[in-house]
């Protein structure tokens, strides 16, 4: 009994992932194996190591299927391409898609924010008409080869796993700033290079 319990507490997450895959299908492991291939050859990845991959891709979004590819083939011995682990990705409704990106706010950025909105909510209209809101962005002119995609579900693009803090920006670039009031806005001013300053 002793040797028993001592084996369970040792198995990996791979094999505890198998073992609950195959209780879960009970006696259809056979025939769902060999389903979807018309040449009648009998299936290497199991609806297990299926089950696998996909908790692979929610663990590390960031994976590329090649990636868990050669991972699943290293771990199971079963040979299996990217396409293969993309399709099945699919079937566990995770598709490769671009992350979120915001800026980075520390607490402090946070308390400020929250004390400005409690501070401003009952405002009227003649008082909002005499502010100006200024905004300055910051667009690359270069070609993203840092292309970043991660696995996600459908719905799921702000839940926090699926965002990305980013505030620089690689590559030239160009510096858009405008302003909007309450019944009217500036031009927008672009400035080749530098910041904007109260001189500029």
């Amino acid at each position: 009994m002793a040797n028993n319990q001592s084996v369970r507490r040792h198995l990996n997450a791979f094999t505890r992932d198998r073992i609950i895959g195959k209780l879960e299908e009970g006696r259809n492991v056979t025939r769902t194996a060999i389903r979807g291939f018309s040449n009648g050859r009998p299936r290497g990845i199991t609806p297990a190591d299926d089950l696998y991959i996909v908790l692979q891709a929610r663990r590390n979004r960031r994976q590329t299927a090649g990636e868990i590819a050669r991972h699943t083939t290293q771990t199971t011995g079963q040979p299996i391409s990217r396409f293969n682990v993309s399709r099945r990705l699919h079937g566990g409704c995770l598709f490769a898609r671009r992350p979120v990106r915001c800026v980075p706010l520390t607490p402090a950025h946070r308390r400020r924010r929250s004390l400005w909105c409690r501070e401003h909510w009952n405002w009227r209209d003649n008082e909002w008409g005499r502010v100006l809101f200024t905004d300055e962005s910051r667009f690359s002119l270069s070609s993203d080869t840092d292309r970043i995609l991660i696995w996600r579900e459908r719905g799921s693009r702000n839940h926090p796993s699926n965002i990305i803090e980013r505030d620089r920006y690689g590559g030239r670039g160009v510096l858009v700033w405008g302003g909007i009031m309450l019944r009217s806005r500036t031009d927008l001013h672009i400035f080749d290079a530098g910041s904007v300053n109260g001189t500029r």
